[in-house]
């Protein structure tokens, strides 16, 4: 291809992408409005492009600034966006699992973030463990990774290895992990004390629901009166999963909204009372571990005031995205809805704080090491994020045992749960090809 062509090739698919992005993002007046058009952006964005184009020291390849053009636009709209290249559209397929390792991936200083390492997978044979920073996959820094690509370099034929380097409290090491087909783990239940009942929830995927439900039937079969409903580590899964588990416990009102563009309510999952599987006392344990379709569950029984909320903050995640196909083959996934409770701002806007906070002890803040002392010949890394730690499970759960002393302070016997009045439901259109990391 002729370079003057080219040339032209990056402009309108820069455009396209443009107005694709932020064509009608701005609807107040005024200064703000004129600095922020789509014509003002194009503007600056042509004038980056000339210089580049007379003034490199050499010629440039055009087509890999359009990539790298593409990318910064996604990754400067939020951590779940991405542009994916014609290659990456022909493999793309939410719906297919693969083998991977078993980590449900955020992004946390621009680091991929181990948000949660699900239980007897490779990840956590290998000694990763949630609040772990993955640095470099394979020689690939993560920080030059979208959410996406990150996880799919984390996938592949099950048998094969990566190579990690994975930042604990600062410590820098590598682990390779075999990729293997993830199961996702089982629902466990015990009796925690006589009348109370424990539940714990590590995955909130499509079904987990029914296990959830035979978990609640196999406790109040043993004397349960009483339940702690544990979502701590509980980080994966759809909105409409955990309105589904949230329904088992509330029977009126709303359970939880799609918000859409402007905060438009995209669908309200409204509680159904004939499928409320137990209306007893009822505690959520919560964390920085808590994330997505188990927020929605903790956030409806706060607004239904259907039990206390013990613990800490949750991570704050729940979207959808959607894929857009582009002229050059390629295609933007560009997050389309957020997941939200009854009332009140997203969860990734706003993460979930508890009713009755008990924070877990913290363990001493490791200073990030700015080098590497394993012959690797990556370059060092100025620094690594922090984010509050998430220490080991202590010998004694101070979150678990605060949770069931407020049980044991609640008569047996609950009053049913307040109605509310449910949010008008809206007709919620087919949203093919949605993808989300868990988030």
């Amino acid at each position: 291809m002729r370079f003057k062509a080219r040339v032209a090739v990056v402009v309108l698919s820069t455009m396209i992408a443009f107005y694709a992005i932020i064509g009608g993002l701005m609807t107040r007046t005024g200064e703000a409005v004129a600095r922020q058009s789509p014509a003002n952006q194009l503007e600056v964005f042509d004038e980056v492009l000339s210089h580049i184009i007379r003034n490199y020291v050499d010629q440039p390849d055009l087509e890999k600034v359009r990539i790298g053009s593409l990318r910064g636009l996604a990754e400067g709209i939020d951590a779940y966006s991405a542009y994916l290249t014609p290659e990456q559209v022909k493999q793309y397929n939410p719906g297919a699992s693969q083998p991977e390792i078993g980590v449900v991936l955020a992004k946390v200083g621009g680091y991929a973030y181990a948000l949660g390492v699900l239980k007897g997978s490779p990840a956590e044979q290998a000694g990763i463990r949630k609040g772990d920073f993955i640095e470099y996959i394979g020689k690939v820094p993560s920080r030059e990774l979208s959410l996406y690509d990150a996880q799919q370099l984390l996938s592949g034929s099950a048998g094969s290895s990566i190579e990690l380097r994975i930042v604990h409290q600062g410590q820098p090491r590598k682990v390779t992990v075999t990729r293997a087909k993830v199961n996702q783990p089982a629902i466990e239940g015990r009796m925690e004390e006589p009348g109370i009942g424990y539940i714990k929830v590590t995955t909130l995927v499509d079904g987990k629901v029914n296990e959830i439900k035979s978990t609640l039937a196999e406790l109040v079969s043993k004397g349960a009166q009483k339940i702690v409903l544990d979502l701590r580590d509980s980080s994966n899964g759809r909105l409409q999963e955990g309105a589904a588990v949230a329904n088992l416990f509330i029977g009126a009102g709303v359970l939880a909204r799609l918000e859409g563009k402007e905060g438009r309510d995209l669908q309200n999952y409204a509680a159904d009372p004939n499928k409320v599987a137990f209306t007893g006392p009822l505690t959520v344990l919560i964390d920085r571990t808590t994330a997505s379709a188990a927020e929605v569950v903790a956030a409806a029984v706060r607004d239904q005031k259907r039990g206390e909320i013990v613990g800490d903050r949750t991570f704050g995640a729940g979207t959808e995205q959607k894929l857009f196909s582009l002229s050059d083959g390629g295609a933007l996934l560009i997050t389309t809805a957020k997941y939200a409770p009854a009332a009140g701002k997203p969860f990734i806007d706003e993460a979930i704080v508890p009713t009755v906070k008990v924070e877990r002890p913290a363990e001493p803040d490791v200073a990030p090491s700015d080098g590497d002392d394993d012959d690797t010949e990556e370059p060092p890394q100025a620094s690594h994020p922090k984010v509050e730690s998430q220490p080991p499970q202590p010998a004694e759960d101070i979150q678990l045992k605060k949770a069931i002393e407020i049980l044991k302070q609640t008569p047996a016997k609950a009053s049913a749960p307040q109605k509310r009045a449910a949010l008008p439901s809206s007709r919620n259109k087919s949203r093919d090809e949605n993808y989300e990391f868990a988030t």
